[in-house]
C-alpha cells in the first residue's frame, strides 16, 4: 500500500533563518518556493537525494512546538547519512550544537541528534 515517505511538513518561526539552515547548512535542494499572499506565508519545497521532500512553512503566530519534556506526536525527523563523523564536523563548523554520537543498541548503527533553528529535533543515522 505505502511506497515511502513523500514529504515531511515543518512550520518555522523565522522563515529566512530556517530557509538558510535547511538549504545552506543541510544542503537541501529548493524544488519550489511560493509566497501565499492570502495567508501571508511561505511554502518552500526542499528535496533530499532519495526524492523525499521537506515542506517548510511560515505561519504568523504559530505556537512553539513542545519538545522538552517530549510531547505526544511526531518525535523527530531522522536523516540517513553515509559518514556521521563528516556530517557532525560540518554541522559543528556551522556552529550547530550536536549531541555525542551514540550506538543504537539494537542495530549497532551510529546516530546523534541536533536541532533546527526552532528546536525541532533532527537525527543523523549512519546507514552503512
Amino acid at each position: 500500500m505505502l511506497n515511502g515517505i513523500h514529504h515531511v511538513a515543518i512550520i518555522c518561526a523565522d522563515y529566512p533563518r530556517s530557509k538558510a539552515f535547511y538549504t545552506q547548512i543541510l544542503g537541501l535542494k529548493i524544488v519550489a518556493e511560493h509566497y501565499r499572499q492570502a495567508r501571508d506565508s511561505y511554502k518552500l519545497d526542499l528535496a533530499l537525494p532519495d526524492g523525499s521532500q521537506i515542506e517548510l512553512f511560515s505561519f504568523n503566530d504559530a505556537p512553539p512546538r513542545p519538545s522538552y519534556p517530549e510531547a505526544q506526536g511526531l518525535r523527530h525527523l531522522a536523516f540517513k547519512v553515509d559518514d556521521i563523523e563528516v556530517v557532525v564536523a560540518h554541522l559543528q563548523l556551522s556552529n550547530i550544537s550536536v549531541e555525542p554520537v551514540r550506538i543504537d543498541e539494537y542495530t549497532g548503527k551510529q546516530y546523534t541528534f541536533f536541532s533546527d533553528p526552532d528546536g525541532l529535533p533532527l537525527e543523523l543515522y549512519q546507514v552503512s
